[in-house]
């Protein structure tokens, strides 16, 4: 497995969510984005989801597209990009910049409500 510290992980994810156009950033709304080591398997469960030790990144919250009039005084969606997970299917520190890229491409785009499939014709699986 590629190494690399939790702090230099947090910073390709930063530099990633810098790549993303400013237009697109200023469109995201009550949206907190977080680095954790490893998928959460109560967190899983607790959302109905499989448990997915190789999960790259999750976005937990309400999509753009689903909010309505009722949508006020709620906490932040997350997105959560998985550092684990992303060193170990990379062998070099090229691949995780990219796939880190990636991860949070494909994490925003669900705030927009895009889903997965979509995402993949994309080339964001």
């Amino acid at each position: 497995m590629l190494e690399m510290t939790r702090e230099e992980f947090e910073e390709l994810v930063a530099e990633a969510l810098d790549r993303v156009p400013p237009e697109l950033m200023r469109l995201m709304d009550n949206v907190a984005v977080f680095v954790e080591d490893e998928p959460d398997p109560a967190a899983a469960k607790e959302s109905g989801e499989e448990f997915d030790p190789d999960l790259l990144g999750l976005y937990e919250g309400t999509p753009l597209t689903d909010r309505g009039e009722w949508y006020a005084g709620v906490l932040p969606d997350r997105i959560t990009i998985y550092r684990g997970p992303t060193l170990r299917m990379c062998e070099t520190r090229e691949e995780v910049v990219a796939e880190t890229e990636i991860t949070v491409v494909h994490e925003i785009a669900h705030h927009f409500g895009i889903d997965d499939e979509r995402l993949h014709e994309l080339g964001y699986g």
